[in-house]
């Protein structure tokens, strides 16, 4: 099997939040497509193991933000690499409340959708949710953040619960020009490669780990340098 085929397919990246009335969460996403147009439905694929999960079963709502292509990079991280059970997503973020009572993303977002949960199915590690939209807004003109431009440009990668996810020691190794040394960030995975360099923060190829700005921070997490060991 080609791993690499399947980085060809298209995604977004959202925010899918939840509320069961008493407690509100959020993760990112990039499994969200319409299946059909009149009613107006749309279907998510969520991991057993994401509480807001848990909060789309209670309350049979969810909401869905499309990110700006600049989105903070502390947004992704926030709602990509941190747990619900642990803090409280929203208390630092713009959100407003929908009709049915679930919190919508604003910031950093280009569009939002409001959804009542109508079918539920079963698909192993993932619930795939199909909804009716009951509300929408388009915020601004912006480009949407794709999977793609995530990858390539801010090179992140999907968290271990997303239904794309990839071990990324199946990925085959490319020779590269420039001596490699590798970092890796322990929040969020994110790998900073000295031959690579970091597009987001504007940091050049050839750059060692060492010699970057002390407040250059995660372009995926927004977490400092500390939170960085060597790879071998």
């Amino acid at each position: 099997m080609n791993i690499e085929a399947f980085f060809k397919i298209s995604y977004g990246l959202y925010i899918i939040s939840s509320s069961d009335g008493e407690k509100k969460n959020g993760y990112i996403g990039n499994s969200a497509f319409q299946v059909t147009a009149e009613p107006a439905q749309i279907a998510i694929s969520s991991n057993k193991n994401n509480y807001t999960t848990e909060l789309i079963r209670a309350s049979k709502k969810f909401s869905i933000s499309v990110l700006k292509q600049n989105a903070k990079s502390e947004i992704v991280g926030l709602f990509g690499y941190k747990s619900g059970k642990d803090i409280n997503k929203f208390e630092s973020i713009s959100y407003i409340t929908g009709e049915t009572g679930v919190p919508i993303v604003t910031e950093d977002s280009v569009a939002w959708f409001e959804c009542v949960v109508k079918q539920e199915f079963d698909v192993g590690t993932h619930l795939i949710f199909i909804a009716e939209i009951v509300n929408n807004d388009l915020l601004n003109d912006d480009l949407p953040l794709t999977y793609s431009y995530y990858r390539e440009t801010k090179k992140g990668i999907a968290p271990k619960n997303a239904p794309t996810y990839i071990d990324k020691s199946k990925l085959e190794t490319k020779k590269e020009e420039i001596k490699s040394e590798k970092y890796k960030c322990l929040v969020c995975g994110y790998i900073y490669d000295s031959a690579s360099g970091d597009d987001v923060n504007h940091i050049p190829k050839g750059t060692k780990f060492e010699d970057l700005p002390d407040d250059w921070v995660c372009p995926i997490c927004g977490e400092d340098k500390e939170m960085f060991e060597k790879l071998d």
